[in-house]
This record gives structure tokens, C-alpha cells and sequence, in this order.
């Protein structure tokens, strides 16, 4: 509980540094500009298909005529380009959301190996293409669950809690494995991911009930068309904000914990040396004596 708390209240400060804030307004950047590209190449075809699939439907034909008694007939104007907006933005923002993705968890990974672990040594345990099919695999799994429990929604109690009991397990899968890739070996990463199971599961399910906040500005969005222009971008900034918090929290968590499970590992005792025997060069000569006291070879006067 204490790692959890710790790691929950510096990615909270971690949300104001200046990289953090300028990566959070990527998506609106890209969203523009897709918009004005697609724009500039796309929209008077995409009004002119409209407006004709509108005035070929009959239904569409007699609502004209009830708006036009009512006083109201100017919105026929306007619906084309609205259906266009409503149709088109979904796709931009999925895009633009996949894309600031990529970008931002490896960063803000970077920012907090950077900043708290700059001693944590890189075994890059995982790989792009690793981290490819682990989060393709977790995405299938969690669609299946999906699809397998929506009957179970009809309960009242459980629609609060399956959705975002899946989408904490597949927020906690990817994240967690993004932030350990470059860190972590893959036995390590097995490590804290059995040992940390339910705090990351946690993590991962408060944070998909914090992205519930941007779903609720978007509704407000589609409600009310005419603030739809500015609803929109204000979903999508929150929505990033609230992913660049998690992917913190998340390599908060997991850096520290893979920094006490080394700091655990035994270190092997390095054996005593024993003092080298002296060498000896030149072994030393034995002179024997020309005579003795006993055995003289010299004649006796």
C-alpha cells in the first residue's frame, strides 16, 4: 500500500512538469491537422455525398417540409456539415489518441527513469515488436470478456463494475509491460508482475474510471452541436491528461518495484585471495670444502 500511494501522489506532480503538460496538447495538434488536411481534400465531396443521400430518403424529405412550417427550415443548411463532423471526428480522434500513445509512454517512462531511477540498470527484456504482440493478445482477450459478459450488464450493479474490471486488466497488461520493456529482464518482469498482481490490476481500474470523465464531456458534445466544436478538444485534452497519468503511475510503481526486487537478489561472497608463495630464482650452491678435519687430501708434514 505505501508504493502504491507513493507512486499515485509523484505522478499526480509529475502531471505538471512542462514535458508532461506539452506532450498533453499532441493529440489537439494532430487532430487540427488532420482536420484541415482532410479538409482542405475532402469536405465539399463528403457535403455533396451527404446532401445527396438526404434529399434521395423520403422520411428526410417530409422532415424538411414540417421544419420549413415550423420556421425552422434554415437547419437543412446546417445538418449536412454537422452529419459530416459527427461521422468524421470519432475517426480523428482514435487516430490521434493511438498516435500520441506511441509517443508519450515511452517519454514519460524516459522522464521518470530520468529523474528518480538514473542509476536502474537497462536490460531491455522487451522489444517493440514484443510489446506489439503483448498488447494485440491483451486486446483480443479483453474483447472476447467483453463480448462474453455483456449479457451480465442487463444486472444493474455489474455493468459498474465488469467493464471497468476488463478494462483495468488490459490498461495494467500494456502499461505495465511499456514501462518494465527497457528496465527490466523478462524473469524480473514475471517477478513483478506475480508479486504486484492485484496493486497493478488497482491501478489499472482507477485510472479506467478517471477516463470515464472525458466520456461524459464528449456525450455533452453530441448534445449540444453547438458547442461540439469546442466539447470535442476538451474531451480529448482530458482524456490525454488522464493518460498521461496513468502511464506515470504506472512507471512509478513498476520502476520501484523492480528497483527492491535487486535490491533483494543475494550477492554472491567474492572468494579470499590467497598470498602467492614466494618464488625463488636461483636455488642456492653447495660448495664442499677442499678438506676436512677428517679426510685431508693434503700430505701431513
Amino acid at each position: 500500500m505505501k508504493l502504491l500511494l507513493n507512486s499515485f501522489w509523484r505522478a499526480a506532480a509529475y502531471c505538471m512538469h512542462p514535458r508532461v503538460i506539452a506532450l498533453s496538447f499532441l493529440p489537439l495538434v494532430l487532430l487540427v491537422a488532420l482536420s484541415l488536411g482532410l479538409g482542405y481534400f475532402y469536405w465539399e465531396p463528403a457535403l455533396d455525398s451527404v446532401r445527396t443521400m438526404l434529399d434521395a430518403s423520403e422520411w428526410v424529405s417530409r422532415l424538411w417540409t414540417w421544419l420549413e412550417t415550423a420556421g425552422v427550415g434554415q437547419l437543412k443548411v446546417a445538418l449536412a456539415p454537422l452529419l459530416v463532423i459527427f461521422a468524421v471526428t470519432p475517426f480523428l480522434v482514435v487516430l490521434s489518441l493511438l498516435a500520441v500513445a506511441l509517443m508519450m509512454t515511452p517519454a514519460l517512462v524516459a522522464l521518470v527513469a530520468e529523474r528518480r531511477f538514473p542509476q536502474l540498470e537497462k536490460k531491455k527484456g522487451g522489444t517493440f515488436l514484443g510489446g506489439l504482440f503483448w498488447s494485440l493478445g491483451s486486446i483480443l482477450l479483453a474483447l472476447v470478456a467483453i463480448i462474453v459478459s455483456i449479457p451480465l450488464w442487463l444486472v444493474p450493479p455489474l455493468i459498474l463494475v465488469l467493464p471497468p474490471l476488463i478494462w483495468g486488466w488490459l490498461t495494467y497488461r500494456v502499461m505495465s509491460y511499456d514501462a518494465l520493456a527497457l528496465h527490466a529482464s523478462k524473469d524480473e518482469r514475471r517477478e513483478i508482475f506475480r508479486r504486484h498482481r492485484l496493486s497493478l490490476l488497482g491501478i489499472g481500474i482507477l485510472t479506467g474510471y478517471l477516463g470515464a470523465a472525458p466520456s461524459l464531456v464528449w456525450a455533452s458534445g453530441a448534445l449540444f452541436a453547438a458547442a461540439f466544436v469546442i466539447l470535442v478538444p476538451l474531451a480529448i485534452w482530458i482524456y490525454t491528461l488522464v493518460f498521461a497519468f496513468s502511464s506515470l503511475w504506472f512507471a512509478h510503481y513498476v520502476l520501484a518495484a523492480l528497483e527492491a526486487l535487486r535490491a533483494e537478489l543475494p550477492i554472491e561472497p567474492v572468494p579470499p585471495s590467497t598470498p602467492a608463495e614466494p618464488v625463488t630464482l636461483l636455488e642456492p650452491i653447495h660448495v664442499k670444502p677442499a678438506y676436512d678435519s677428517g679426510n685431508s687430501i693434503l700430505p701431513t708434514p
